[in-house]
């Protein structure tokens, strides 16, 4: 196997929210988006780093296989002048929700006077990002997602919500815990799709199911999809303009036609549970080897020819490490900004899953934001 896609422990509120669907066509609708540049985040003064806290780096916990090929790192753009990183800034945030609850709005509140926080409010803190539920609570998840939700909808915008609660989640590392039992995940599923309204939603349904399923012994591997599917259907039951998308893992990971097998039989070629696939979460690998990897699984998945995909740019920006580390690794930098406007036939969306700064579990606890990660990530 490959790195684990998410180190999740913070939910419900730990991050924020997405992209608007093309105002032109309605979010249920198939097809590609309008054909636009996904903006870059300009350059940012670089702020004077106090002397950073010391950390003590964790083990790395037990991995799958790297990837056995470095990634390309994109050539440097120019540094866009001041106006133009304000008007990139205003067309994203002008489409975007943004949920007021996450670990960087907090940390950014609560600390005005320390020398990195323009540099994280301004790159990170400003951006949307996925709302997490990771946590196995029936009795208010309803609620917790309604709150999102209906927040987007009262702005006109579009959340992103993770549902990531499936037994035996993460094989046991770091993101272990989810439903006790598949049972429980399908009563906790439907209690999460009674959250999500009647608005646009884009679903990232539960990262690392399906790209990590080989942990699993085969039986309990065709139950889990077996959930996954009915999953899907009840999401997009619930609320029909709900887009839900399906874990591929990413293009470090498993072949295209494994991993579309494994989607076939979860419901990913099905538009009555599905509206596509999504790729590197929580990880590195550039935008453009994600594209291919994308357009490889759909091809071997079949289905409807609507069926798209998303990717996650949130710390893509240098692509992955040469030397196949996951948790934490230096060197990173933020991706492109989230947009449901790519210019990329059969891709939907860019998108931050993975709220930058949030650890995987090296540089902080898993899970929690991190500043010092967080500031080498933003500048």
């Amino acid at each position: 196997m490959v790195v684990v896609a998410s180190v999740v422990v913070a939910v419900g509120t730990a991050t924020g929210m997405i992209s608007a669907l093309d105002d032109r066509r309605g979010s249920d609708e198939a097809g590609p988006p309008a054909v636009t540049r996904s903006p870059r985040l300009g350059a940012l003064p670089v702020a004077p780093s106090p002397s950073p806290p010391v950390l003590t780096r964790s083990p790395s916990p037990t991995s799958p296989t790297p990837s056995p090929t470095p990634e390309r790192k994109p050539s440097p753009t120019p540094s866009p002048t001041r106006t133009e990183r304000e008007r990139q800034t205003s067309v994203v945030s002008a489409r975007l929700y943004r949920h007021p609850e996450s670990q960087v709005l907090a940390w950014v509140a609560d600390h005005p006077g320390d020398p990195r926080h323009a540099v994280i409010r301004a790159r990170i803190a400003a951006q949307p990002a996925a709302v997490w539920f990771a946590d196995f609570a029936p009795d208010t998840v309803t609620a917790r997602v309604r709150a999102v939700t209906s927040g987007g909808s009262q702005l006109g915008r579009i959340p992103v919500v993770v549902p990531y609660a499936i037994p035996g989640r993460d094989c046991g590392g770091h993101s272990e815990g989810g439903a006790p039992d598949l049972g429980a995940y399908d009563a906790w599923i439907d209690a999460f799709a009674e959250g999500l309204g009647s608005g646009d939603v884009i679903v990232i349904l539960e990262p690392d199911s399906i790209a990590q399923a080989e942990c699993l012994p085969a039986r309990e591997r065709a139950d889990r999809f077996a959930s996954l599917a009915r999953a899907g259907r009840a999401l997009k039951a619930a609320n029909p303009r709900a887009r839900v998308y399906y874990d591929a893992g990413h293009s470090g990971w498993n072949a295209p036609g494994k991993q579309a097998e494994w989607l076939k039989r979860a419901g990913a070629a099905s538009p009555e549970s599905s509206d596509g696939i999504f790729s590197n979460v929580s990880n590195f690998h550039t935008t453009a080897d994600e594209i291919a990897y994308d357009r490889q699984v759909l091809d071997a998945l079949g289905g409807p020819a609507g069926l798209g995909a998303v990717i996650d740019t949130s710390r893509n920006g240098a692509g992955a490490p040469a030397d196949g580390e996951w948790c934490d690794p230096a060197g990173r930098k933020l991706g492109r900004a989230p947009t449901l406007s790519t210019g990329e036939a059969r891709i939907d969306a860019y998108l931050w899953v993975k709220l930058p700064g949030e650890s995987d579990g090296c540089e902080g606890r898993p899970g929690t934001f991190t500043p010092a990660y967080a500031y080498d990530l933003a500048r």
